[in-house]
């Protein structure tokens, strides 16, 4: 099985050091086309108005100077001979749950691999805001592989990528897998910090914060919140089919 690895923390992220021990436990034959620098935020953006560069660092390794997206259509149809058989993002340095997904660089990754007809999973490890500096991978490292090979056994429609999130805890402490759908936060919008820069000129910071959510059982949120790891299938075809209904039959 040949697999290829990126993510939007960037080539030197250690959440890709984790998913690529995650992939060679799987297969010998792992390729990382990653982005050059941090890509967090970018969702699924083409580069289009500048070229791209291409460094190779290393065998079956190389850096794009782009996006999650620019990287997976270069290693799937330029750097490899041949499709990969498994597009693997991740891991990412932070949850992809709820309203995270339409941001995100790292689920960006899967939907460009299964946009080319590959299949594909987006994995995240959530963490402890009350934890500062320090980052936890080990409930990643210790499942992740044995969830990617799981989930292999289903056969998924054919626009359908897995959004897998790791919980906030110790590996030994997880309580298992949940097929989750996409939850919703109380509060969804970013938190917007004012500065003022050397000059006396206002600028502004956006960010992510630890937002309190009551979510619904069977949630992405509920889950990765009781320590189980989330896997929530995401469709590419975003039309509200109710919606459509209820519109043409009016």
């Amino acid at each position: 099985m040949r697999i290829l690895l990126t993510n939007d923390d960037g080539i030197n992220a250690p959440g890709l050091a984790v998913l690529e021990k995650i992939a060679r436990t799987l297969s010998d034959d792992v390729w990382i086309v990653a982005p050059e620098t941090e890509q967090s935020g970018m969702s699924h953006s083409l580069t289009l108005h500048d070229p791209l560069r291409l460094r190779k660092l290393g065998d079956k390794r190389f850096a794009v100077h782009g996006t999650p997206t620019d990287c997976v259509i270069m290693g799937a149809t330029h750097v490899l001979d041949r499709m990969p058989d498994l597009v693997l993002s991740g891991v990412n340095r932070g949850q992809n749950i709820a309203e995270d997904v339409t941001y995100s660089g790292t689920v960006a990754g899967a939907m460009e691999g299964v946009l080319i007809g590959i299949r594909s999973i987006a994995l995240s490890q959530t963490y402890d805001w009350s934890a500062h500096n320090t980052f936890d991978w080990s409930c990643a490292e210790t499942h992740g592989a044995k969830v990617v090979q799981d989930l292999l056994d289903y056969e998924l429609p054919r626009q359908t990528l897995l959004n897998v999130n790791f919980p906030a805890c110790s590996a030994d402490e997880v309580e298992g897998m949940e097929f989750t759908e996409q939850g919703k936060r109380d509060q969804a919008h970013l938190n917007v910090q004012p500065r003022v820069d050397t000059r006396g000129q206002s600028y502004f910071w956006l960010g992510f914060e630890d937002r309190t959510s009551h979510p619904s059982e069977g949630t992405d949120l509920y889950a990765v919140m009781h320590k189980k790891i989330s896997v929530t299938p995401l469709n590419l075809d975003m039309t509200d089919h109710g919606c459509l209904k209820m519109l043409k039959e009016s």
